[in-house]
């Protein structure tokens, strides 16, 4: 059996993962007492290290800026979207036509690719229904859009929640394609 080798970037990644385990085995005891922190630490590494998990690189950038922004996007488009689904349920009149949407995204970060299709999918009216990871690909249920119109500005809102996640949280790499794509977008429209 070959040994397991552990770099010291593998110990500082599996950190978040350990604390959030030993969290987990307190709050479900209901007790963050020493003994009961001390033993879930150790059940926390003896999992973390028997279940390795592939390293997810974070990109060590964050602008609270666009996060905020992100954030009230995404508040705003929950409350209407509920507000739509609820009006759906009261005047429902057949026939309620949905649509499934394809969607192209511009990263290929799975991170990024998740948090996406997450923050779609907690917004009332859609949810994803398949991922092409090879292509950025993601295929939204889309409630009561038939029209060209409606699939676009739910394509546009998709996108927009992409660029402000790269704004916030994506790499450098990223942001800069996102912002030389913008600029190319700008030059396009005028």
């Amino acid at each position: 059996m070959k040994a397991l080798k552990t770099s010291s970037s593998d110990l500082l990644h599996s950190i978040p993962p350990t604390l959030w385990l030993v969290f987990v085995w307190c709050a479900l005891w209901q007790n963050f007492s020493l003994p009961f922190l001390a033993f879930g630490l150790v059940l926390a590494v003896g999992i973390v290290w028997i279940f390795r998990l592939p390293t997810l690189y974070l990109s060590n950038r964050f602008n609270p800026w666009y996060a905020i922004k992100f954030l009230a996007l995404f508040i705003w488009n929950i409350a209407v979207a509920s507000v739509h689904v609820m009006w759906l349920a009261f005047t429902f009149t057949p026939p309620l036509r949905n649509s499934v949407v394809a969607v192209q995204l511009r990263t290929h970060s799975d991170l990024l690719l998740t948090a996406v299709s997450h923050t779609m999918s907690l917004i009332p009216g859609s949810v994803v229904v398949e991922v092409d990871r090879s292509l950025s690909v993601l295929y939204f249920h889309v409630l009561d859009s038939s029209t060209e119109e409606e699939i676009q500005d739910f394509i546009r809102t998709v996108g927009d929640f992409e660029s402000l996640i790269i704004k916030a949280v994506g790499s450098k790499e990223e942001h800069e394609a996102l912002l030389a794509d913008e600029k190319l977008d700008k030059e396009a429209a005028a």
